[in-house]
């Protein structure tokens, strides 16, 4: 059991929004630097072949901050945090492909994909964490089972 402080900061719903928020900051801080200069954002996908640009940087901003959204208001966690751990995973064969580097680069990409791959885990975390909170606070049906909302 941890100690009285350290529990009620690990209970407290602001810690939560906190770290939901802290979570996010990468795909905010992206989503809305694509949002605000979308030329910046059509020009990045054409670099890694993605067409059509436009559309795809839409889409790539619509999943940084709808997600970002959806994770820090702890609504359809579920969902944000999946849509953001499965556009994390796909970046790293498009933009982190080490593999196919040699030298300092591929040594710096395989940095990249071992970071990406934390935030997957983070992102399960959060979403893994969020569902027992709603699990365990819902009534419990007359089968015995939980209604989850």
């Amino acid at each position: 059991m941890s100690p009285k402080p350290v529990s009620w900061f690990l209970n407290s719903s602001t810690s939560a929004i906190v770290a939901r928020t802290l979570l996010t900051v990468m795909f905010l801080a992206s989503g809305l630097a694509k949002l605000f200069d979308f030329e910046g954002a059509m020009a990045e996908m054409a670099h890694f072949g993605l067409a059509p640009a436009g559309p795809i940087a839409a889409a790539v901003v619509f999943v940084q901050l709808g997600g970002s959204a959806l994770v820090i208001l702890g609504r359809h966690v579920w969902l944000g945090a999946g849509a953001l751990a499965v556009f994390t995973l796909l970046t790293i064969p498009i933009a982190h492909a080490f593999w196919s580097m040699s030298g300092e680069e591929a040594f710096v990409q395989k940095l990249w994909v071992l970071e990406h791959l934390s935030i997957v885990g983070a992102l399960m975390g959060v979403a893994i964490l969020h569902e027992r909170r709603a699990l365990s606070s819902s009534p419990v049906s007359s089968k015995g089972a939980t209604d989850a909302t």
